[in-house]
């Protein structure tokens, strides 16, 4: 099963179970049916009712105020799902999905604020989720667009990231494809 002690994909998981889409955590799963491969594992294969099945890689980032979007992931992370995609085959879509953690924060203190504390209006926008006492933006992006859009980031960490132009454009909130 997914690490249920990382908090970006037990949310995740919440997600899919409120809106009660069919998934599998397939961390475990994996490992059964692939035992000798050297692929580092995607966390869920979600079945779609509005398009592919996808295979998602959860990012889990924190994103202060909302308003912070990293898009980075490992060269490996890439390289590897786009294996898994293969192995899947064509009915099947890897997906990067981010998870934002959106902490608040107390302005006239500059301190985080309180879970409960989003801007007006945040928490009814698309891909705005809440999980206990935490509030996440959960956007996905295609494998192939990222690919195609990604820069390097750090070669000595081998990470790659997406321009936030091309970020906003291209991420869709989650919820859009399942």
């Amino acid at each position: 099963m997914v690490d249920r002690g990382i908090h970006y994909e037990a949310a995740f998981e919440a997600f899919l179970r409120e809106r009660a889409t069919p998934y599998v955590a397939v961390d475990e799963a994996k490992r059964a049916l692939f035992g000798k491969a050297k692929l580092k594992g995607f966390d869920f294969l979600v079945y779609s009712r509005n398009g592919p099945n996808l295979l998602v890689d959860v990012k889990g980032r924190r994103a202060t105020g909302g308003k912070s979007m990293q898009t980075w992931a490992t060269q490996r992370d890439v390289d590897d799902l786009l294996q898994w995609e293969q192995v899947f085959g064509e009915d099947f879509q890897a997906v990067l999905a981010f998870a934002y953690w959106i902490e608040p924060r107390d302005e006239t203190l500059g301190l985080p604020g309180l879970a409960s504390d989003l801007p007006p209006g945040e928490a009814e926008e698309p891909g705005v989720f809440r999980h206990l006492s935490r509030w996440y933006r959960l956007m996905a992006i295609s494998l192939a667009d990222y690919r195609n859009h990604m820069r390097q980031r750090s070669a000595k960490w081998e990470t790659v990231a997406l321009p936030t132009s091309d970020f906003r454009s291209l991420a869709r909130p989650m919820e859009t494809l399942l």
